[in-house]
C-alpha cells in the first residue's frame, strides 16, 4: 500500500465527552472548563480502500485536550481501538485512513492530534437506533458509552434535537448533528480513564473519500 488507492467510508459516528450539554466544541468554542475528555466511536456501514472491503468495522478512540482545538490552542492526546475482526490488509487500510496518511477528511482531523498513545485491536460493539433515539458502544471490560437523544418539554414526540452544518464537526463539514446526553460512560485505556453521566453526546453520519483532500 505504498500508493494510496481511491477509498470511501460511509457510516455513523458519535461521541460522549465531559462537556456540559451542548458541547461548546461543536460550536468551535473552548470546552466546558477549558478541558475535555471523551470517547469517539465510528461504525463503517460501507467502505473500501481500493479493492479492500471495509464494511461493518467499528473503531473507538479515547481522547483528551485542553483549550479550543478549532482555534489552534490545543492538541489532542488520543488512543485508538480497531475492530479485531479485521484481517491484516483491512487493519492496515483502517490505520492509514484514520491516521490521516490516506488523505480526505481524516487527514484534516489528524492535524489536531498531538500524541497517539497506542493502537489496540479488540472486539467493539456499536449500535445506533434506526430512529436515532439512542446509541452505544462497548469494548468488554474496557469501555462502555451509552447515550440517548436529547429531548425536552417542547420537543415534538419522535423528533430529534438537531443542528445543521455545525461549525466544529469532528466528521467534517455539511452534516447534521443529533444531540444527546450520556446514560453511562466508563473508559479504561491509554491512561485516559473517566466516568460520567448526563454529559454531552452527539451523533453525526459521515461520508469520506480520498486520497484527495476533503
Amino acid at each position: 500500500m505504498n500508493a494510496v488507492p481511491e477509498w470511501r467510508l460511509v457510516g455513523d459516528w458519535f461521541d460522549i465527552c465531559s462537556c456540559d450539554i451542548p458541547c461548546p466544541c461543536e460550536f468551535a468554542q473552548a470546552p466546558t472548563n477549558n478541558v475535555c475528555q471523551g470517547l469517539l466511536a465510528w461504525h463503517v456501514r460501507e467502505g473500501n480502500f481500493g479493492d479492500v472491503r471495509l464494511d461493518g468495522f467499528n473503531l473507538l478512540a479515547l481522547g483528551a485536550f485542553e483549550g479550543n482545538i478549532w482555534a489552534g490552542e490545543a492538541k489532542v492526546t488520543m488512543g485508538l481501538f480497531i475492530d479485531e475482526s479485521a484481517d491484516e490488509r483491512q487493519r492496515q487500510a483502517l490505520q492509514l485512513i484514520f491516521g490521516g496518511q490516506a488523505g480526505g477528511w481524516p487527514a484534516a482531523f489528524a492535524a489536531f492530534i498531538g500524541e497517539v498513545r497506542g493502537i489496540e485491536f479488540v472486539p467493539i460493539t456499536f449500535e445506533v437506533a434506526g430512529d436515532l433515539a439512542s446509541w452505544r458502544a462497548e469494548i468488554p471490560g474496557r469501555v462502555v458509552g451509552r447515550a440517548e437523544a436529547l429531548t425536552g418539554p417542547t420537543t415534538p414526540p419522535g423528533k430529534r434535537v438537531q443542528m445543521i452544518n455545525p461549525p466544529g464537526s469532528e466528521v467534517g463539514p455539511g452534516q447534521v448533528a443529533t444531540w444527546g446526553r450520556s446514560l453511562e460512560v466508563r473508559t479504561d485505556g491509554f491512561g485516559l480513564g473517566w466516568t460520567g453521566e448526563s454529559r454531552s453526546s452527539k451523533h453525526i453520519p459521515f461520508d469520506w473519500a480520498g486520497p484527495d483532500p476533503a
